[in-house]
Parts: C-alpha cells; sequence; structure tokens
C-alpha cells in the first residue's frame, strides 16, 4: 500500500492507499463516521462504517480531536455527492498525536484572534486558498520574465542609503558605528545588473517603515522589480500590461477551485484584457475634480484618489507622468514638460489601488547628481550609482509590482495582510 496525496486520489480510484495528514473535521452518523482529512494538497473525506473495521479504529476515530495528526489506510472511490469528488472507505487508522483542543472554531473570531492564531489559522480553507493563488502568482511572474530571456540577479537586503525615501527606513546597526538599512527596493542595483545582462528582474522580500494603517500597507512584502537597459516609458508600460496579464490568466487557469473557496466573482478577472487604458496624470486630476473630490495639482494620489479612478474601469488603468517632485531622485524628467517625471502608476481595478510602480530613470550624470542634492541624500552613498552614469550610461526603465497588492485584487481580500503567510504591520511583529 502506497502514499497518496490528496491532490492526486483521481489516479488511484480503486486503489488502497495511505494518506498522511490531519482531521480537518468529522462528523457523525449513527454508526458511520465521516472524518475529512487534510494533507496539505486538499481534504478528503472518509468513510468509516463501524461493522467494517476493528472496534479499536472506530473507538481511535471517535476520540479524535480536530487537528490531530493521523495516518489514514482506505481505499479511494469516486463520489460526485462528496466534497472533491472523491471518498476514502477507510479501513484502518494510526494516531501520530491527539491535538489538544483547538483554539480556532466555527464560532466567529474577530480578526486580532486570528492574526494572533496566524500560524493556525493557514490551516483553514480560504487561508490555504488564498496561499495556493500567492504561490500561482509567484509561479506565474517567474516563467513569465524567465521565458523572455531576463535574467534573475538577486539584490542586497542590506542597503548603505534609502532608495526612495530616508523617512520609510528601517535602520539597523552594521557591526559597530556602521549603519544599514532595510532595503525599500532592489531597484538601484538592478540598474547596474541591466547594465551587464541587459534584461534582469530581482525577486525578494522589501521594507517600508511607513507609520500606515490602510488596508493596502504592509511594512514587510514581496515584490518583483524587472530592469530594462536601452528601454522607455512606453516600453516598461508595455511590459507590465503584459505581466498583469500572464499573471490573470495563469490564475484563472489553474486556480478556479481556490477562487470559488474566496467566492471570488472571477467573471471581472475574465473580462481583463489589453490595451489597458492609459491616462496622463492631468487627466487623472481632471477626473477627480469632475467626481468632485477634493484635490490639488502636484500632489501624489491617497488611497480615495487611487480607488476614484480605478472604479472607473474593468480593467487596470495606468496614469503616468506624475510630477516629478512626488516621485523617486532618480525618475528621468520629461523633455516636454521638465516639471513632469517619465513614471506610471498601474491602478487595478475594484478599488485595489496601486499594484505597480516604475518608469524611466536619468541617464545623465550631472542631473543624478543634481538630484541626489535636491533629495538632501548623502552623495557618497552613491557613488557606485553613479558610476553606471560615468560607464556607459544608456537610456533604461523598469518598475516593481507588488505581490501582496496582487494577490489581494485578485483573490478579492478586503485587506493585504492576509496575501502574505505571516504579515508585518505597523502593530504587528508576531507570530
Amino acid at each position: 500500500m502506497k502514499r497518496a496525496w490528496i491532490s492526486e486520489v483521481a489516479h488511484h480510484v480503486g486503489e488502497d492507499v495511505i494518506i498522511k495528514g490531519w482531521l480537518y473535521n468529522k462528523r457523525s452518523s449513527g454508526k458511520i463516521m465521516f472524518p475529512q482529512i487534510r494533507d496539505g494538497t486538499g481534504i478528503i473525506q472518509g468513510v468509516v462504517v463501524k461493522s467494517a473495521v476493528p472496534e479499536s479504529v472506530w473507538e481511535d476515530f471517535d476520540r479524535l480531536t480536530q487537528e490531530s495528526a493521523i495516518i489514514v489506510r482506505g481505499r479511494v472511490r469516486q463520489d460526485e455527492r462528496a466534497p472533491g469528488g472523491y471518498e476514502l472507505d477507510v479501513t484502518g487508522l494510526e494516531v501520530v498525536h491527539l491535538a489538544e483542543p483547538y483554539p480556532i472554531t466555527k464560532k466567529e473570531h474577530g480578526i486580532e484572534f486570528l492574526l494572533d492564531h496566524r500560524h493556525l489559522w493557514l490551516r483553514s480553507r480560504k487561508q490555504h486558498a488564498i496561499m495556493l493563488v500567492r504561490h500561482e502568482v509567484i509561479r506565474a511572474v517567474r516563467d513569465f520574465f524567465d521565458d523572455r530571456g531576463f535574467v534573475l540577479c538577486d539584490t542586497p537586503i542590506f542597503t548603505p542609503a534609502a532608495c526612495e525615501g530616508t523617512t520609510t527606513l528601517f535602520e539597523v546597526d552594521y557591526f559597530g558605528d556602521e549603519k544599514a538599512y532595510l532595503t525599500q527596493s532592489g531597484q538601484l542595483y538592478n540598474e547596474a545588473t541591466a547594465a551587464a545582462f541587459g534584461r534582469t528582474y530581482c525577486f525578494g522580500p522589501t521594507f517600508r517603515a511607513e507609520r500606515s494603517k490602510t488596508r493596502r500597507h504592509l511594512t514587510e512584502f514581496w515584490m518583483v522589480e524587472p530592469e530594462i537597459a536601452y528601454a522607455t516609458l512606453d516600453d516598461i508600460m508595455e511590459l507590465a500590461e503584459e505581466l498583469i496579464m500572464a499573471v490573470v490568466e495563469r490564475v484563472l487557469e489553474r486556480r478556479r477551485p481556490q477562487l470559488d473557496v474566496l467566492e471570488r466573482d472571477t467573471s471581472k478577472l475574465e473580462a481583463i484584457e489589453r490595451p489597458f487604458p492609459r491616462l496622463h496624470y492631468d487627466e487623472a486630476v481632471r477626473r477627480l475634480h469632475q467626481g468632485g473630490l477634493e484635490f490639488q495639482w502636484g500632489d501624489d494620489f491617497g488611497s480615495p484618489h487611487e480607488t476614484y479612478l480605478s472604479e472607473q474601469f474593468d480593467r487596470p488603468v495606468m496614469v503616468h507622468r506624475y510630477p516629478a517632485a512626488v516621485k523617486a531622485f532618480y525618475m528621468e524628467p520629461d523633455p516636454e514638460r521638465p516639471e513632469l517625471a517619465l513614471c506610471v502608476d498601474v491602478l487595478a481595478p475594484e478599488g485595489y489601488g496601486e499594484i505597480i510602480g516604475g518608469g524611466q530613470r536619468i541617464a545623465s550624470l550631472s542631473l543624478l547628481k543634481q538630484r541626489i542634492e535636491e533629495h538632501h541624500l548623502p552623495e557618497e552613498a552613491f557613488d557606485w550609482y553613479l558610476d553606471l552614469r560615468r560607464y556607459g550610461s544608456v537610456p533604461h526603465a523598469g518598475f516593481g509590482m507588488g505581490i501582496e497588492r496582487c494577490v489581494a485584487w485578485l483573490c478579492g481580500l478586503a485587506h493585504v495582510r492576509e496575501a502574505i503567510p505571516f504579515p508585518r504591520t505597523l502593530y504587528r511583529l508576531k507570530p
């Protein structure tokens, strides 16, 4: 008798198998018990008939508590009425560990309680489904860039200076008096690897010390960041559009069962197609004013503004050419209007806000030095970055896509904290 994974029981119909997992739930109907067994890949309902198993097996099942670790033997049977379409006619049971009373029950629990027990909450159907969608998003992202000739180049977690803003850095001691910071982005290093390889991307955790409590913010999140040499703003807008379509199509293709568990309205995802609307910042401001929202030209958009703009479209919308004053120091100015930056934010529909931000980078050494000074950044921390403008500087561009925001949108979640296994927020550092 061989071990079978629940996700693969369709290949074992009529066979006797061993399933190693945990008791998800159970119910009893007289002399028949229906334990639900999970093994991490899925859940299958077992059927235990009292007259068909040894008395010890029946008694062991009877005393099982939720999340007890068990090894179950039985024959796989197809049954369209069963959850998942298959059942296991149980013949044997080994109790590996009898669990203590499980703290997460069917009763309503508050979100703080569930987050305090996040290490256990991940075992529930909906949280399990979210993590599988996240897994698929990450696979789709890697396949997208790998298939297009991009080279993965990992970038440092410890950095000597800010990438986007000094007020949102986590500072750490680095062997004595020297200070280091947790990375806000791998982008500056991506520019170096793009000059070496042409097309690169990094994919890893990033950290922002923003004291924000909105449903879109985490202090630690994962981001994929491509960078391309000899590329313009238009090039990376095209690339961002292709990436989003590839991710949406992959999730719809491979994770519909999980979207069903989450009760996601997939028709809204199925309706997404290219091209995405492209709004100049000026036009976006006009729309906000027409909608009665208070907003001053020159400011950056907040959550209400992004929500209003994105709700006007049935697909992601690209807002480009923001005022340079509200964007990072390295953004290339628009040659036609230097007060604007050659940048873009991609806003997800249904009010989910920015999921991608990027743009064209400054190629001029003198202008980049000027921008560093204007932002009151220490030039000595960027000496290596300035070298990229001394030795073969070319137009180049890239962007970053936040994985959690993308997952939250695809799953229809109310908050990004459910889109990562163990969220870090303003007031949460554990578990």
